[in-house]
This record gives C-alpha cells, sequence and structure tokens, in this order.
C-alpha cells in the first residue's frame, strides 16, 4: 500500500535496483485464472503468435502478460456474471485490481492524476521564481521541495503505467525522498536554520548528515534486507505525521502572532490531506474497472499542493515585508 500526500506530506519511496517478491492475490490462485492462462499462452504464444499492437508492445507488453491480463478479465467477468458483487467479490491480481488500461497504460487515470500532481509542483515552482527573490535564504529549500515532488510524480507515473519491479522501486524510493526532504526543510523553515547564525549553521550541517543517512539506511534496508511493505508504509507514514504535527503547530503559533488568515493554512492544508488519505484506507474495487481509491487519494492532492506553495509565496513575501516577528531580510532584495 502506498500513501502519497502534497507537499511535507507524501508517502512512498526513489533509487534503483530489482529484486523483491510479488505477492500473489486471491486471484492469481483461482483455478479459473491458472487455466484461462495456460489455454491462452498455448493458443496465442506459440511459434506463430498473436500481433501485439505497436504502442502497446512500446510499453513492453508481450504474448504472456496479454494473457494475463486478459484472463484477469475474462475470470472476473464470468464470476460477476454468476452473482452481483456483493456477493461474488471482485478480488486481486497480482495485488492490483483488474483494471482496464487505455493506450497500454495498466492504471491510466492514476497516471493522469499523477500528472496533474506534477503539473501543480512545476506550477509552484514556477510561482517560487516569479514571486520570490533569488536572495532570499529559504528560496532554494524551497525549489529544491519542488524538484523532489516533480521526481515523485514522474515515477508514479511511470509506476501506473507498467508495474515492473524496477518501475515500483523507483516510485517507492522517489515518494519517500520526498516526504522525507518535507521533514528536513521544515524544522528549517520553522526555526530559521537558514539564519547565519553559528549554532544555527552547525544544526543545520548535523541534520542534513542526519536525514541523508535515515534515507540511506531506509533504501538500504528495503534493498539488501527485506522489500517490505508494511515497514515502508509506517516509515512513510511515522515521517508524514511528525510534519504534520509541525506545520500545524507551527500554523497556530504564527496565527497568534500575526492575526492573518493566512498563517492558518498550513493546518488546514493538513487537514485536507487527512482527509482525502482516508480514500486510500478504504480501497475499494475500480469504478467501472478505472477509478479505484489510490487513483482519487492522487486527485485529492492535486490542490493542497497549489494550496501549498500559495502558502509559501505568501509567508516568504510577509516577511521580507518585514510583518513577520523573524523577519530580518530587506523587502528590497534583487530579483531574478
Amino acid at each position: 500500500m502506498r500513501i502519497r500526500g502534497v507537499p511535507a506530506w507524501h508517502a512512498a519511496a526513489i533509487f534503483f535496483l530489482l529484486g523483491g517478491a510479488a505477492h500473489a492475490s486471491l486471484g492469481d490462485r483461482l483455478p479459473d485464472f491458472k487455466d484461462c492462462v495456460l489455454v491462452c499462452k498455448e493458443a496465442n504464444c506459440g511459434e506463430d503468435p498473436t500481433p501485439i499492437p505497436f504502442h502497446r508492445r512500446l510499453l513492453l507488453w508481450d504474448c504472456p502478460s496479454e494473457c494475463d491480463y486478459a484472463c484477469q478479465h475474462v475470470v472476473t467477468d464470468k464470476r460477476l456474471a454468476r452473482d452481483p458483487p456483493y456477493m461474488q467479490p471482485i478480488y486481486q491480481f497480482h495485488g492490483k485490481w483488474p483494471f482496464y488500461r487505455f493506450m497500454g497504460m495498466q492504471e491510466p487515470f492514476s497516471v493522469i492524476f499523477s500528472l496533474f500532481n506534477y503539473l501543480a509542483h512545476d506550477w509552484g515552482m514556477t510561482q517560487l521564481r516569479e514571486k520570490i527573490p533569488a536572495s532570499y535564504a529559504l528560496r532554494k529549500y524551497y525549489i529544491l521541495f519542488g524538484y523532489f515532488g516533480l521526481a515523485s510524480w514522474i515515477f508514479s507515473m511511470i509506476f501506473h503505467t507498467r508495474d515492473f519491479n524496477l518501475t515500483e522501486k523507483l516510485d517507492y524510493f522517489a515518494a519517500g525522498a520526498s516526504v522525507l526532504y518535507g521533514l528536513y526543510f521544515t524544522p528549517i523553515r520553522i526555526f530559521r536554520l537558514d539564519k547565519k547564525d553559528p549554532m544555527k549553521q552547525s544544526v543545520l550541517r548535523i541534520w542534513t548528515m542526519f536525514c541523508i543517512l535515515l534515507y540511506t539506511l531506509h533504501v538500504m534496508y528495503l534493498t539488501l534486507w527485506s522489500w517490505d511493505y508494511t515497514y515502508n508504509m509506517a516509515a512513510n507514514v511515522a515521517v508524514g505525521v511528525i510534519q504534520n504535527l509541525m506545520w500545524s503547530g507551527f500554523s497556530y503559533l504564527q496565527y497568534k502572532k500575526v492575526g492573518r488568515t493566512w498563517a492558518m493554512w498550513p493546518g488546514l492544508i493538513v487537514a485536507w490531506i487527512i482527509v482525502a488519505m482516508s480514500l486510500e484506507l478504504l480501497d475499494f474495487p475500480p469504478w467501472k474497472g478505472l477509478i479505484d481509491a489510490h487513483s482519487l487519494w492522487h486527485l485529492g492532492t492535486v490542490g493542497p499542493t497549489i494550496w501549498w506553495y500559495n502558502f509559501l509565496v505568501k509567508d516568504a513575501q510577509e516577511d521580507l515585508a518585514g510583518r513577520l516577528p523573524t523577519a530580518d531580510y530587506d523587502a528590497g532584495a534583487r530579483k531574478d
């Protein structure tokens, strides 16, 4: 199970390497499914195989995977024809629901909604560059947050297009890096570790090395020890919860200091994310074989991402204008 959130709240994982065992599902073990795949391969994958359209071959669909896909729907349709869904539950195959693909994409709406998130980050980075001076010390951390977000959603699109061991790992590791980077820059903003104070600079160096070590150990454990879905989810949720608590407390204290509604935005964004995450926990079969809880979770993070970048811009502008208690920047700082 993947939990992927917004800004400082994303979940999953980035790197490389293959390996890791695929978990079997009830659908995989159905005798009807096994017989269907066997018959399909004998009929279509011999010396004169059934042609596969070019666009699907580009996405590495071969004869056995075509048979697997076709039999998932044959078996599911037959079961639903005998009994309604509440009498005959829809089973997962290879840990995934039997989606209807589009242009070779296994989970088309998860791909589309991941693209929406990518575009939200791209838009947000444009806002950061246009509206925050390059001289503002926190700007580089915000821009880097955007790059982590872009990478995370690129690998999400790739994974939902075609699910392989490699694309799964790239998706999990990229999202995990995005989540951990969210935790990394949270105390930098809250405690202003960007300041040219020797003590704060020392804390920043230690914090940076700690986060790098934490991510390295996380990747090494999943890659070299055990590809553990439960651990991965728990690790990302724990990191996300810490960020949520920090930003919620920060937004409350900032609101008390400045008395502006925008100071409460982080807390409201956290609430939005928690509500959206409930979709991920429900995990219902895909509606019309296309839209499931996970794809809707991806859709639910688009709005908060846009809202989050608006907060970063507003917070920086107020700081530069000297209207925040911690501000000491020149409001006339040079722009790019």
